[in-house]
């Protein structure tokens, strides 16, 4: 493995993988940055040091089922080689965890320099395209959200306060490794996100089933921001005031698209509007 020595782990209480027991317990209450991440596109993520240098993340451990060690070689040799490599069996890994871990591959990891929301925005390019979430609480919502952002070319994500951690396991998981990708910053209140994109100079348009404009007749310009509301309730009517507002046509009958699809389906309208895609 390229100076990794895989680890074998027998007891669930050994004190080296403490970082990766009872993971939904340690999901709620994540301390000094560390989360639990699933998978094999993500370990490969976390391995790249590109990405690393990129975002911040780093990895402090990896815990894979036993019989998928070979399958990972070439992942793990692009690893740190201080970052250990523990392997277990089904039962001694599942007791661990807490509930069965279908994948069997784990990594431990630490976000180390977050930036502000200021400075992430001030750190983007003339030409930019920011997604912006208000009040989304629902971990599958916010990690289809990131997925999109990465699939149509955005270059930041901004979430306010209200908005669940997407550095939580399964939003990781359903982002498909896109929030470890796309630059992200959280601010204390939805007033704030709109506030700082206003104020550099960003064309910012709320999503809603009312809006003013049909998503298709937004017109283009160099820095252009997609605000999105929590499932079922959208934008505050305050908020909406605040900015210009956009809707998605859709057949009669259905009240509103899912939060996540109809950011993804807005995504591509503007994208294409600025030749992202």
């Amino acid at each position: 493995m390229s100076g990794h020595r895989a680890i074998r782990i027998d007891d669930p209480a050994d004190p080296r993988i403490a970082g990766f027991s009872d993971i939904r317990e340690r999901d709620l209450r994540r301390q000094h940055g560390q989360f639990i991440a699933e998978g094999t596109v993500v370990l490969r993520m976390l391995a790249d040091a590109d990405l690393r240098a990129a975002s911040g993340f780093q990895m402090q451990a990896v815990l894979l089922l036993e019989n998928r060690l070979d399958g990972l070689t070439e992942i793990l040799a692009n690893m740190r080689g201080d970052v250990p490599v523990y392997i277990a069996g089904k039962q001694v890994m599942n007791a661990i965890a807490g509930f069965d871990i279908h994948r069997g591959v784990l990594a431990l990891g630490t976000r180390s320099n977050a930036r502000s929301a200021s400075e992430l925005v001030t750190s983007l390019p003339e030409s930019a395209l920011v997604v912006a979430a208000a009040g989304i609480s629902n971990h599958d919502n916010i990690g289809s959200i990131f997925r999109n952002a990465a699939a149509f070319g955005a270059d930041a994500v901004l979430l306010d306060g209200e908005c669940c951690d997407p550095l939580y396991r399964k939003a990781i998981r359903v982002s498909v490794g896109a929030a470890l990708k796309v630059p992200y910053a959280i601010t204390d209140t939805t007033g704030t996100l709109i506030s700082l994109l206003h104020d550099r100079g960003f064309a910012l348009w709320g999503l809603s089933p009312r809006g003013e404009l049909d998503i298709r007749a937004i017109p283009a310009s160099a820095r252009m921001a997609l605000l999105t509301g929590t499932e079922g309730e959208g934008l505050p009517q305050h908020v909406m005031a605040s900015v210009r507002t956009a809707r998605i046509a859709q057949a009669p009958g259905l009240d509103s698209l899912n939060a996540a699809t109809a950011t993804g389906i807005a995504l591509y309208s503007i994208a294409s509007a600025m030749l992202r895609i």
